[in-house]
Formats: structure tokens, C-alpha cells, sequence
């Protein structure tokens, strides 16, 4: 890739949160429309399986188009895929808001899950593009991070705040001006990166990676209902694998692949996607199974089960916004990743022994806060070594790479997880008072969450390699200190 970088700092820094305020659409819609989903089925009629759909059409094609839309970023550049992505997007929020049948909302997900594909596999590589100094760039990524990592939960508090004030319908539509103002700002400050290389794209490999990623999505969306052990599941999953096996043939035998298998001998962008899989898959199970507890268990209104992360997500974004990035430059990336993996693995511990009777001081709050700890220390460095040792040219690619590994980890993660709990409450059901088996389910499911982190904060510590790009932002760090 070719570019010329925008002389001003001021001017990057701008376009940084540009960038973010992007990203944050795609993040927040993750979390928003659950809340939503009572109102949404009342107004449109859906039944219970039908509006699953609201949730697993976004989820296929976000899913499915990751790895796809990064290799076109690098292809024909980040900008004008990223602002395509946001457009599409964009589009398709004003198509769900006013969506007046159950099809019609369905299809509009689905493009917003297509066009926050590619938005959320570009970022990464916007970010390299304009942040060249190791310093700077972990910095950038810290604010970035905050983004990924707090976004969520914000999410849970502005969808109950629209859907309770206005409508269901302004879920969506909030994100026309969003998106509006982003696209306009993105095309006047984002760089406009020239892709060098041929420029041809690998489609049987994009139609093999890309089907085999929707058919893995949809059989884990529907594994608890479909049963893991049954036919349809086990015959997804087998065809999800037999696709990914002919890509991978496809990609040996190709002049101009999809994805260079060269790319995944780099170390640490290898390690960071185990870590990034175990870490979803326990950070996932976190936000979900502490809700349903906080709800069900101890009695909680969705409002204060939104309040309840709230300190979490305030630590995140001390350590994101600055603390994050000045650990990075004092000890490289190794050491806060597994620290932060860590302190997320005693959080879950502790709401392994959550009680029937649980009181937020003492039960919720200080796991929130190793959690919200871990989270804002691990989540930048955990980044910054997925594209440490990756080509400008593969930035896209290795951006979408671990991107997937984020959500597939996570949805694999938390239907795991959500299953065991499931299975621990109902073998527990005879012996047991119903609220105490259905709490001991969540106890379980925890504990194997913490056992997962806890396998994370090991092998970050003695798998992941120290990069010149971390010793380079120990010296960058005297000339250019954290804000």
C-alpha cells in the first residue's frame, strides 16, 4: 500500500475518532436491538422462531463477509471500503427503522450485518495506515480498543433508553445522521490508500471462505435449538469444514489467493487468534450469562442490569484511553496481555461463586472491576499482536483474520457455555429448587469461562513473541508521551 499520511497530527487524530464513531454504529448495534427485540416482535407479529432472524440474518452475513471484506480493503483500499461498508450499512438502518413487514426487516439485517463486515475488517487497517509510529499507533489502539470494548454495553443502556422514550424504530434510525456525518468526515480526513499488486480478486476462494463461514454461523446460532448432537448441527458443521478444506486447496493452487498461506506463519498473528478465540468465548459468556443472572437470579430490571457494567466499562476506558497504551510502551505487549488475561480469569472466579442471595458490593461489583481491569489492559496489546509482524499489504486481511476469530470464538464460546449451563440446570432440577439449579448452571458455566481466560493469560505468556514493533514504542514512549 501507498499513501501520504496527513501532515498534521491533529489531523490524524481527528480522523482516529471519525474512525471510531464508524466503528461504534457496528458495535453498538451488536448489543442495542436485543433490547428491543419484546417491542419488535409485538409491532411486526413475529413468532419466537421467526424472530430469532432479527439476530442470526446480521450474524450470518457479519460473520460470513469478514475475511472478504479485508482482502478488499487491501485489493482496492481501506477508505473506499470502509466508506462503501459505512454506506450500506447506513442505508440498511433507515430500511430496518422503516421496515414495515417481517421480511423486509430480516433482508435490511442482513445488509447491515454485510456492510458492518466490512467497516469492522477495515478499521484495524485504517488505523496502521494512519498511525506509522509505534507509540502513536498504541494509542490510536487504545481508543479503538475502548470502542470495541465498551460499545456493548453502552449499547444495552441506549437501546432501552430509545425503545422505552421513542420507538423500536429508533434503534435504527439514529443512525442515519451517525452514519451521515461519519461518511462525509471519512472522506475528508480518512488517507486514501493506493492498493499496490495486481488488484484481482480470488473469487472461488471468496465463495468457498465465505459460504463456509455463514454455514458454521448459522449451525452454531442454532445449535441449542437444533440440539448439538443432532443431525442438522453435525451435518453443518461437517459441511462448513469440508468448504474450508477445498478454500484451503483453492488457496495452494492459486497464482493470486485470497488469503497467502505465508500469512498464517507469522507467530504471533497465529497466537493472537487462539488467544482472541479463548478470550471471546469467556468475555462472551461474561456479559451474557452475569445479565441473565442479574435478571433472573437477584431480580434485576434490564436498566439496572445495564447500570451494573457500568463500572466496568468505566475502568475500560481509563486503561483504553491512555493506561493501556503506556503499559504497551513500558513492557511491550507480552506481559500487559497476559496480566490483563489474568485479572479477566479471577473476575469470572468470582462470579463462579455467585449466591442466590447476592448483593452488588460484595458479589457483582469486584468482578465487574477485574474484568473491566482485564478487559481495558489485555484488549490493545491483544491487537497490536495480531498485526505486528503483518505487511501493509495483508494489513486488511489480517485485521479481518482476527476479527473472526473474535466473533467465531465468541459464538462458539457462548453457545458452549450457555449449553453447559443449560444441561447443569436441568440435571440438577430434581434435587434442586429451580432458582438454585438454574444459578448453579450459571456457577459452572463461569468457572469453565474463568479455566478458558485462565488458558489464555498461559499461553500469552510463553507462546507470544516480544516484536521490534513493542521494543520500538519503549523508545518512542520518552519522545512521545501518553496523553
Amino acid at each position: 500500500m501507498s499513501q501520504s499520511p496527513p501532515p498534521d497530527p491533529r489531523q490524524r487524530w481527528r480522523a482516529l475518532i471519525v474512525l471510531c464513531l464508524g466503528v461504534l454504529m457496528i458495535v453498538l448495534d451488536g448489543t442495542v436491538v436485543n433490547v428491543a427485540l419484546p417491542s419488535i416482535k409485538d409491532s411486526l407479529q413475529f413468532d419466537d422462531a421467526d424472530l430469532a432472524w432479527v439476530v442470526n440474518a446480521y450474524l450470518l452475513t457479519f460473520g460470513g463477509f469478514l475475511l472478504l471484506g479485508g482482502r478488499l480493503g487491501d485489493l482496492y483500499g481501506h477508505r473506499r471500503l470502509f466508506t462503501l461498508g459505512l454506506a450500506a450499512f447506513t442505508l440498511a438502518s433507515l430500511a430496518c427503522g422503516m421496515a414495515p413487514s417481517q421480511a423486509w426487516l430480516i433482508i435490511a439485517r442482513a445488509i447491515q450485518g454485510l456492510g458492518g463486515a466490512v467497516v469492522t475488517a477495515v478499521a484495524l487497517s485504517l488505523i496502521m495506515d494512519l498511525f506509522t509510529e509505534p507509540g502513536e499507533r498504541a494509542r490510536a489502539m487504545g481508543v479503538y480498543s475502548f470502542v470495541c470494548a465498551a460499545g456493548g454495553s453502552i449499547g444495552v443502556l441506549l437501546g432501552g433508553l430509545l425503545t422505552d422514550l421513542l420507538s423500536w424504530h429508533w434503534i435504527f434510525l439514529v443512525n442515519l445522521p451517525v452514519g451521515l456525518v461519519v461518511l462525509a468526515l471519512s472522506l475528508k480526513l480518512l488517507p486514501a490508500v493506493h492498493a499496490e499488486g495486481s488488484g484481482q480478486l480470488d473469487v472461488a476462494g471468496a465463495v468457498t471462505a465465505t459460504v463456509s463461514l455463514m454455514v458454521a454461523v448459522y449451525a452454531v446460532v442454532n445449535g441449542n435449538e437444533q440440539g448439538w448432537t443432532s443431525l442438522h448441527t453435525l451435518g453443518l458443521l461437517a459441511a462448513s469444514a469440508l468448504l474450508m478444506l477445498g478454500f484451503i486447496v483453492i488457496e495452494r493452487r492459486i497464482v493470486h489467493p485470497l488469503i497467502p498461506m505465508g500469512l498464517f506463519r507469522l507467530h504471533n498473528l497465529r497466537t493472537a487468534n487462539l488467544l482472541a478465540v479463548l478470550w471471546a468465548a469467556s468475555m462472551f459468556a461474561w456479559f451474557f450469562l452475569s445479565a441473565l443472572y442479574m435478571q433472573l437470579v437477584l431480580g434485576y430490571t434490564p436498566m439496572q442490569v445495564g447500570l451494573s457494567f457500568l463500572p466496568a466499562n468505566v475502568i475500560m476506558a481509563i486503561f483504553s484511553l491512555g493506561l493501556s497504551a503506556r503499559l504497551v510502551m513500558r513492557y511491550g505487549i507480552r506481559t500487559p496481555l497476559a496480566l490483563g488475561l489474568l485479572l479477566a480469569a479471577i473476575g469470572l472466579a468470582l462470579f463462579a461463586r455467585a449466591p442466590l442471595d447476592g448483593q452488588f458490593i460484595g458479589d457483582i461489583l469486584p468482578g465487574m472491576l477485574l474484568l473491566g481491569l482485564g478487559a481495558g489492559m489485555a484488549f490493545n496489546p491483544m491487537l497490536l499482536a495480531a498485526m505486528s509482524e503483518v505487511e501493509p499489504k495483508d494489513s486488511g486481511l489480517a485485521s479481518g483474520v482476527v476479527n473472526t476469530s473474535f466473533m467465531m470464538g465468541g459464538s462458539v464460546g457462548l453457545a458452549v457455555l450457555a449449553s453447559i449451563a443449560a444441561y447443569r440446570t436441568k440435571t440438577a432440577a430434581p434435587e434442586l429448587a429451580p432458582l438454585v439449579a438454574l444459578n448453579d448452571g450459571y456457577q459452572v458455566a463461569f468457572l469453565i469461562g474463568a479455566m478458558f481466560a485462565l488458558a489464555a493469560a498461559i499461553l500469552a505468556r510463553f507462546l507470544l513473541r516480544s516484536t521490534a514493533m513493542g521494543q520500538q514504542a519503549k523508545v518512542d514512549s520518552a519522545a512521545h508521551p501518553a496523553p
